[in-house]
């Protein structure tokens, strides 16, 4: 079977494809995979790829200034030469935008299935499964996820068991070669960087550093990382390397203007291939939530990762089992897109360099030395059903923001997955009582709304008249409005309107949903009664 995978995102959500490519080739099919062509060197990275369909995106959008029907032609013609060369038994899109949409619908043959966005006859979205629609809902709301972004596109693909790790194809000769060169080049030696530095028996070597990301509030402090640095010489020996992009170049100056001698400044000097075979020499990394975090994990590198303002371990964290994540311990972590921080983005110092090199030493020696305060402190690992999972190691597994998420977890895959839900857990006896009793009113009104949806249902059904309509539509309006005001189930009512606005005109459809819903709410107001 040939499964064509579309993927118009960007480095870091293209690296964590690979378990989706790994569980498609585990059952016997042969993978291609669509990607912009800016990131087809990255593709080159994934395990298991037999046709790599890079689309050129900046190439269109010339086209598109220069003359709109170069770039329909040029379109056209991508998107003939796909279903000729791998005509695709399954068209797997994870990217909900309207041009991956479209680009679905060009390229599945007739007859085909396909799988996560795509659409309907009439060019609507048309979402294949509650999972897809929880990715696109979640991906506008991380934060609100309490599942890694990896187990969800398994779950889009139609994938169970498989691929439930992150392994990518190491580097090649040429690629190490270029790495020696660039770490020799810098420092002189390789082999013998940081040799019989400190006084901690360190083992010497290079510390791979990545102090960019995506905006400035998600950036771990530069003084923090040079802290970081002169602990891992001074203990272990390790030179800093600094990896980035050309554009975060300013943030490596900094660090050598505070570090002083004896770092090796790579930021923009490396492709991403040249990035894994840079990173494949280094002991671990220390890094914001980036790209290069699932670079990393992919290739097997220890590593450390700080997660900040609207990033969090749970949704984006390095789909590896054996990584620390650090948070901060604030009530306000992690805060929602487009919000203001009212704290002057205090987060960005709450977690210390001295938690950070505690999580490293963890990593390198075994050591558990203690956690600093300030920080939540997560390992990686594989928990029920293949899921990714955290484990507290700095106290906060029965705190009320990971019992809520263990709560989610244990309800949401069964409810997506439209299964038999789980009944009480317990977990919701151990939440304090101030978040229980808040959660317990909120389920106990949607549990009300979603009765009384599915009486007017009913009536409805049997006697379509305006009235009827109006009381139905009233309910509905006022079940989202009462979900997506709450912080807890906002993704929730994100969801119950996406769901049921996807029924349309079809009201046994509706229906059913209404009393899939129900039974989720019935589930979860259970653990509070």
């Amino acid at each position: 079977m040939n499964v064509l995978i579309i993927n118009l995102t960007r480095f870091g959500d293209l690296i964590q494809t690979q378990p989706v490519i790994s569980g498609h080739r585990a059952l016997g099919h042969r993978v291609g995979l669509v990607c912009l062509e800016n990131f087809a060197s990255a593709a080159s990275l994934l395990d298991g790829v037999d046709r790599i369909f890079p689309l050129p995106g900046a190439g269109l959008l010339a086209r598109l200034d220069q003359d709109w029907r170069l770039a329909v032609r040029d379109m056209a013609a991508f998107a003939a030469d796909i279903p000729a060369s791998f005509p695709a038994d399954v068209v797997i899109n994870l990217t909900p935008s309207v041009s991956s949409r479209l680009l679905t619908r060009a390229l599945a043959p007739a007859g085909a299935r396909v799988a996560g966005f795509g659409l309907d006859q009439f060019g609507f979205n048309a979402d294949t499964s509650s999972w897809a629609a929880f990715l696109q809902m979640a991906g506008a709301n991380r934060g609100a996820s309490p599942f890694n972004i990896c187990d969800i596109f398994r779950r889009v693909a139609g994938l169970r068991g498989e691929g439930n790790t992150l392994v990518l194809a190491q580097p090649d000769r040429a690629a190490l070669d270029r790495a020696d060169a660039l770490l020799a080049g810098d420092y002189g030696t390789g082999q013998d960087a940081g040799h019989g530095a400190g006084d901690g028996g360190g083992r010497g070597g290079f510390l791979a550093l990545q102090p960019g990301a995506s905006e400035e509030r998600r950036r771990w402090p530069v003084e923090h990382f040079v802290a970081l640095a002169r602990q891992a010489r001074e203990r272990h020996g390790l030179v800093p390397v600094l990896l980035g992009s050309a554009g975060e170049a300013a943030l490596g100056q900094r660090f050598r203007a505070a570090y002083g001698h004896g770092c090796v400044d790579l930021m923009g000097r490396t492709s991403l291939t040249g990035l894994a075979g840079v990173l494949s020499r280094c002991h671990a990394l220390v890094t914001n939530d980036t790209g290069t975090m699932h670079l990393a994990a992919g290739i097997g590198v220890p590593l450390v990762a700080v997660f900040l303002a609207t990033a969090q371990p749970w949704d984006t964290g390095p789909y590896r089992p054996g990584t620390i994540c650090l948070e901060p311990d604030m009530p306000c972590h992690p805060c929602g897109f487009g919000t203001t921080c009212p704290h002057d983005n205090a987060c960005r110092r709450a977690v210390t360099p001295e938690a950070m090199f505690a999580a490293l030493d963890r990593l390198m020696t075994g050591r558990d030395s203690g956690f600093s305060p300030g920080a939540r402190v997560w390992l990686t690992r594989t928990g029920d059903q293949g899921f990714f999972d955290l484990v507290s190691l700095s106290g906060h597994g029965e705190s009320d923001r990971a019992l809520w998420i263990a709560l989610q977890r244990a309800n949401y895959l069964p409810f997506l997955d439209d299964g038999p839900l789980p009944g009480v857990t317990g977990i919701g006896r151990s939440l304090g009582p101030g978040m229980a009793a808040e959660l317990s009113k909120i389920l106990t009104s949607g549990a009300d709304l979603l009765f009384l949806l599915s009486r007017q249902g009913m009536v409805l059904a049997d006697n379509p008249r305006p009235q009827a309509k109006a009381k139905f539509l009233a309910s509905w309006q006022r079940l989202q409005s009462v979900l997506a005001a709450d912080k807890y189930l906002n993704i929730l009512g994100l969801l119950w309107m996406f769901e049921s606005q996807q029924c349309g005109e079809d009201l046994a459809s509706l229906l059913r949903l209404i009393e899939r819903y129900r039974a989720l709410f019935a589930s979860l107001s259970a653990e509070f009664a």
